[in-house]
């Protein structure tokens, strides 16, 4: 008999990773407003200004989706690396991947540093500072998924001794620092959840195998508890309906997250379960399908790091070369440039990733559950 044949990647958990990484840039490009002040651009968004528009955030905000199949695939690379000996522990496994993506988003945070700097120094040039800072403001995600893998032994080991009550302690903690900051007035417990809501995402990505091996009947319960709950919260008065920030509201459900993640998390997770035999179905059949995800996880951690850059860039040329009218809400103009809104962006960041980003671009698959 031969050698055993590595296991295979999960196309779906490819797909879904794919597909969140591009709804995040698109939302960013496609629906951001940018408002120029005497101290630079500001950026706002549709939500506050189109009644019922925040209903779109709860499919399109994907952050728990993505740390939730993150956890999947820590736990499944890790796996693979174990059985070839790769590394002797989960504490070198965490430091190996956190290196692979702390490197490019320190090179990106230190370029744009020296880059506002000089300017600031050589040419007085206004608004420096806060464009800086909304290029950069993307990077908080690389940040919480860098500590998440950073904590992975610790993690995975509470997995295995304790199971699903992580989960339970994880969602809480979260109540609990919710109660704390909004009847309380104790700030500084939404903090605590920005890693304790984010963690438990992750947490339940450990559990993938066994909800894909529990049915639809579980992946039903989720989404429709998930649903129930986020209309319920939301509903209370106490939580915004927007599942991102929206200049205006006395508070985001994601800066820092509420408790509103985690039923969005439950929700998404058990429509993600229920499209898994569908979307799999097309993966295997359609050449097309197969072909774009493979493309959009390679070019994954280049375009996430450049796309607000290329963003940036299309900003400034609108504002600067094009003398675009100053915009604070949305008209039918602004909605039916909507696809340039992406096009433009797009076409100014592909050339700063073949120049920049090469290095970062993920080799072609080779069928294993090898890689970050």
């Amino acid at each position: 008999m031969g050698d055993p044949q590595p296991p295979k990647r999960d196309a779906f958990i490819d797909f879904v990773r794919a597909f969140s990484l591009l709804v995040v840039v698109a939302w960013h490009w496609v629906f951001t407003i940018i408002i120029w002040k005497p101290d630079g651009p500001h950026a706002s968004n549709p939500i506050g200004f189109t009644r019922g528009l925040f209903i779109a955030t709860w499919l399109f905000q994907v952050m728990p989706l993505f740390f939730f199949v993150g956890g999947y695939a820590h736990t499944e690379a890790w796996e693979a690396a174990e059985e070839k000996g790769r590394f002797r522990s989960t504490i070198g496994f965490a430091w190996a991947r956190a290196g692979q993506l702390a490197r490019p988003a320190l090179i990106l945070a230190a370029g744009w540093w020296v880059i506002g700097s000089v300017a600031v120094a050589l040419f007085s040039v206004n608004g420096v500072p806060r464009s800086v800072k909304l290029i950069l403001s993307p990077l908080w995600f690389i940040i919480v998924y860098l500590l998440l893998i950073t904590l992975f032994p610790i993690t995975r080991w509470l997995h295995l001794k304790f199971g699903g009550l992580v989960l339970v302690w994880g969602v809480g903690i979260a109540v609990i620092a919710d109660v704390a900051r909004f009847s309380h007035h104790v700030s500084w417990a939404g903090w605590v959840n920005m890693i304790v809501i984010w963690a438990t995402c992750h947490q339940l990505g450990y559990f993938w195998e066994d909800l894909v091996a529990m049915g639809r009947r579980v992946a039903w319960g989720f989404m429709w508890g998930g649903l129930f709950t986020l209309v319920g919260l939301v509903s209370s008065g106490l939580y915004p309906g927007s599942m991102v920030g929206v200049p205006g509201e006395k508070l985001s459900n994601m800066a820092p997250p509420t408790i509103c993640i985690l039923a969005l998390l439950l929700f998404q997770a058990g429509v993600a379960l229920l499209v898994r035999p569908w979307v799999l179905n097309r993966l295997e059949t359609s050449h097309r399908w197969a072909t774009v995800s493979e493309v959009i996880n390679r070019f994954s951690l280049p375009l996430f790091l450049f796309h607000s850059t290329g963003m940036a860039l299309w900003a400034a040329f609108g504002h600067f070369v094009l003398h675009n009218q100053q915009l604070r809400q949305p008209d039918v103009q602004w909605w039916l440039s909507r696809p340039i809104a992406f096009i433009g962006p797009l076409v100014l960041t592909m050339p700063i990733i073949f120049v920049l980003g090469r290095s970062y671009v993920k080799k072609r698959p080779s069928g294993t559950l090898e890689g970050p």
